[in-house]
């Protein structure tokens, strides 16, 4: 007798919309940021905040979102989630100021941490275990396929419309996964959960606060003044949710789960590797931009060999991790990863396109071997009630590490650049390679000296991401243990397709 759902591929087909539009959202942004600064009159602060205000939102509500759809219903609310990022995409178009721009990015993490944990949820209780890998396949190969055009896309409405259009292209696709979830899918719930307010609170307390500190270090140092009192409130706050999730009956995160090796270890080296790769994509787009003058489509091709490389990593890599295991591939991945940033340390002003185009090439390469296989180690170590719960830390974990790497690449970049600029320079050509391209007049020398103290400056920022790596790939090596085969192909498959976008995106699904 058949117990599948009927329409189970219809479905599947909604589930990649709402997840496409996450991730097509994430690569435009990031080729649209040097025309929406220059527009915007945005600060290196805005800029990061444009980015990390997501991220940060995305990240802290994720867990609280999974516990809702089981409760109240994952596809009630995905659909509150579609609407909630579609009506920010469209006030997003509008916006003509930094502020305006965060405040409706905020709102869109909202509703991506809404989309995201739900989807998965749904695709998981839809496809039985035979055909769940295949809808898997589908589900990650449509998030490479936003990867690759996405750029272009981006470079394509920029050029001809505004960075505007890249908000207002969410729209139409948002109205049609709405249209197709109402008249397709089923609704679903699972085992109630326990809300736990408190925890959700102290945890995004915490986080804000600590990549809010980090974002103000160029300006107001590490410890004088408003920056102690800021970092004192993300202690209090990250140490005070530790404590309350170890004492409540229903934590919001079980972190017994970290006693595993292989979670702790997976978890560990997930957040460093994303630290290193957070404000990579946002330092290359200023230097293809502003050092080598590319237009934002040029640009948006520009990461073609990125998203392609990691496809074709993630495909070699599946096929390997039967036969040599996780750990083997998540050291040599990593080692490509870091190969790739030490690589990127060697760019100058004069260097041209070739040598970051090898480096993206290889990060695309080893992020495909590595971030599969480290994500798969994590997720074979979650008992089967603690599945859903388990993937969304996953997410959760990678959106923080992004949201740290942003911060902190970013304030270095910051920090560097202005140090490495001659100390006649006008203020607003000390404060980023924007400013001083348009604080040049003509000044063939500002220009020059704008342009090496930004590559200059890259090249610090990208020796941090080498060394965040190489630690990952020690880490991995020390604290995991392989384990023979996973525990079930369907426990580790969400979180494995997940993980060949999210290795290469700037905000994982933004």
């Amino acid at each position: 007798m058949e117990t599948r759902t009927p329409r189970r591929w219809w479905i599947l087909i909604v589930l990649c919309l709402s997840s496409l539009v996450l991730v097509v959202d994430s690569m435009a942004l990031t080729v649209a940021v040097p025309s929406m600064t220059a527009d915007l009159g945005a600060s290196p602060q805005d800029t990061q905040w444009i980015l990390d205000s997501y991220v940060l939102v995305f990240a802290g509500l994720l867990l609280t979102s999974g516990s809702l759809g089981d409760r109240l219903g994952r596809r009630r609310i995905m659909l509150v989630g579609l609407l909630l990022f579609g009506a920010a995409s469209l006030g997003a178009s509008f916006c003509t100021h930094p502020g305006e721009v965060i405040a409706a990015r905020i709102a869109m993490g909202v509703g991506g941490a809404l989309i995201m944990p739900s989807t998965l949820s749904i695709l998981i209780t839809v496809f039985d275990e035979e055909e769940r890998p295949k809808a898997m396949a589908a589900w990650g190969s449509v998030s490479m396929l936003g990867l690759v055009g996405s750029p272009v896309l981006g470079g394509v409405l920029i050029g001809r419309f505004s960075w505007h259009s890249i908000f207002l292209i969410n729209v139409p696709v948002v109205a049609l996964a709405v249209l197709a979830a109402l008249t397709l899918m089923p609704e679903s719930k699972g085992p109630s959960r326990k809300p736990d307010p408190l925890g959700a609170v102290l945890s995004a307390a915490g986080m804000t606060a600590l990549v809010w500190w980090i974002i103000e270090i160029p300006q107001h140092g590490a410890f004088g003044g408003r920056s102690a009192l800021t970092l004192a409130v993300a202690a209090a706050a990250l140490i005070g949710f530790v404590v309350w999730e170890n004492t409540t009956d229903s934590p919001m995160v079980p972190l017994g789960l970290f006693k595993n090796r292989n979670f702790s270890g997976g978890s560990l080296s997930l957040t460093l590797v994303q630290i290193g790769n957070g404000g990579l994509l946002l330092v290359l787009t200023q230097y293809l931009q502003f050092v080598l003058g590319y237009s934002p489509l040029k640009a948006g091709l520009a990461f073609v060999p990125l998203a392609v490389a990691a496809l074709v990593g993630n495909g070699a890599g599946a096929a390997l991790a039967a036969k040599a295991g996780n750990r083997p591939l998540i050291l040599a991945g990593m080692l490509v990863m870091a190969s790739s940033f030490a690589l990127l340390t060697t760019v100058s002003a004069d260097t041209g396109f070739t040598v970051p185009a090898v480096a993206l090439g290889l990060l695309g390469l080893g992020a495909g071997l590595a971030m599969p296989a480290a994500v798969g180690a994590l997720m074979g170590t979650i008992p089967e009630e603690q599945a859903g719960v388990g993937s969304a830390l996953n997410d959760t974990i990678q959106q923080a590490g992004t949201a740290l790497g942003i911060a902190i690449l970013g304030s270095l970049l910051t920090g560097s650049y202005a140090d490495e600029m001659p100390a006649g320079a006008p203020e607003q050509a000390r404060q980023s390679i924007a400013g001083a391209l348009a604080a040049a007049s003509g000044e063939p020398g500002l220009v020059r000296a704008a342009r090496e103290a930004f590559t200059s400056s890259m090249a610090t920022t990208f020796t941090i991401s080498a060394a965040g790596v190489l630690a990952a790939a020690l880490l991995a090596t020390l604290v995991m243990r392989d384990t023979g085969k996973p525990r079930t192909a369907e426990a580790a498959a969400p979180a494995q397709a997940a993980a060949a976008a999210e290795a290469t995106e700037p905000e994982t699904a933004a």
